[in-house]
Parts: C-alpha cells; structure tokens; sequence
C-alpha cells in the first residue's frame, strides 16, 4: 500500500483523510507538522502520523497531497526537495501545470479539485491530466472526473465555485418557506429533499437534457409552469451566468482569490 504524505492540513485535506479511512484506505498516512492541533487531532482518530518536518514527509511518502494556501506555496517549495517522478497532487485553487512544474521540478504534478463532501465519499473528485496513480488514490471520495486539457480544469473550477453558490440559493429558498410559516427543519427538510428528488432523476436518465427533466414537470396549466413564467421573466440564470465569468476570468488571468 502506497503512502500519503499531506503537506498543509487544513479544512479540505482534513475531509480527505477522513473520506480515505472511510473507503477501507489502511496504507500510511503522513501530515505536515504545522497546524499541530489538527495534525495532532487528526493523527489520534484516523491513525495518521505527524512528521518531524516538511522533507522528513516527502522522504517518507510515496505520493504527496499539495493543500497549502496559494500565497504558502513558493516558500514551502524552498524547504523541501522532491523525489524525482514524485506524484505531487496539487489542491491549489488557480496554480496551472506549469507554475507547478517550474516551482516543483522532477514532480509528477497533476491537479486535483475536491469538495468538502469528500469526508463521505461523495465529493466529485476532478483529475488533470489523466494518471492512474492519482485517479486510484483519490477516486473512492466520490464520482470521477478525469480532464484532457487544463482549460477543462478550469472551467471544472468554476463548477466547484457553484457548489458554494448553491447553498445560499438554497438558503433563500428554505426561509421562503420559513417566512410564510413553516417550521425551520421542515422548510429545511422540504427544499433539501426537492434537490435530491432532482439529483436522483437527472443522474438515472443521462439520455435526457435538464431542461427536458424541467419540462416534463413544468407542462401547461400546472402550479410549476405558472411559477416557471415568472421566472423566465426575471432570469436569475443572468446573474448566475455573470458569477461564473468573474470566476473564470480571474482563473484565466491568475488573480489570486
């Protein structure tokens, strides 16, 4: 069993570790010294290990998880030296192919965006470029998503960006329901269940467009196309579609975020 050696533990490589142990992975798990209390955490409850210093865990690991902050990236590079070939597996929002090569030399870099539902294994789990080492690691956290181009990752970088975005959609939606007087878990409940009704309908009839599924429930004279008018009127799909090109244009442009 191959070792994982993650250097920078924080909220998202703290999901990975977690969804790992969940999916039946036992090999070595090793974790950078900073951040001690929940390195220190980490180790206790899913049998990790907390290593001495930064090259003390590249020396030790077989494959390296990246999942620092961009700005902590140049300054960790200058106190480690990487095995040549070493799988380095960048979490790094926005750090393209060839920074990384240029700051990691002799790696095998390859990018990696993950969500926070990677704790249960539910996380979409997207790769670039394609490598069987990375995609055998990292594919029990969730549905994989292997990219043939950088350009792809970025535009799956923008997808991920909408995973946060949803929440406050759904937010709004729930005190609706609230605010008319339902029951704060049951407005929860309701606007949850509705998406996963959703969910569950797109992902078992992959032959059919969204807007299809849309309209198949949406026909003439129901309470839903009555609502969907209003909707068309004032497109919230604009503002969404705007939110997306802020996204990918700083993404294409290298702003840090």
């Amino acid at each position: 069993m191959q070792s994982l050696g993650i250097l920078g533990v924080g909220e998202l490589t703290e999901k990975v570790v977690r969804g790992l142990r969940g999916s039946g992975f036992d090999g070595p798990i090793l974790l950078s010294p900073r951040n001690a209390e929940r390195a220190q955490t980490l180790a206790a409850d899913y049998a990790c290990e907390v290593m001495p210093s930064n090259q003390a865990l590249v020396d030790n690991a077989s494959i390296l998880l990246l999942g620092t902050r961009p700005d902590s990236v140049a300054q960790l590079a200058t106190e480690i030296s990487l095995k040549p070939g070493q799988h380095l597996l960048s979490l790094v929002a926005g750090l393209d192919m060839q920074t990384l090569r240029a700051t990691f030399p002799g790696a095998l870099c390859v990018r990696v965006m993950l969500s926070y539902a990677a704790q249960f294994n539910e996380s979409t789990v997207v790769v670039y470029p394609p490598d069987k080492t990375t995609q055998a690691c990292l594919g029990p956290l969730g549905t994989l998503v292997v990219m043939e181009n950088e350009a792809a990752f970025e535009l799956a970088t923008v997808a991920a960006c909408m995973n946060g975005w949803f929440y406050f959609l759904l937010h709004d939606l729930q005190y609706w329901l609230v605010d008319k007087g339902l029951p704060i878990d049951q407005a929860r409940t309701l606007v949850l269940g509705n998406l996963e009704d959703c969910v569950a309908t797109a992902r078992t009839h992959p032959d059919q467009s969204l807007k299809a599924l849309g309209q198949a429930i949406a026909t003439p004279g129901t309470f839903t196309a009555a609502g969907l008018e209003v909707l068309n009127h004032q497109p919230g799909s604009a503002t969404w579609g705007a939110a997306c090109e802020v996204v990918f244009d700083a993404l294409l442009n290298r702003v840090p975020r």
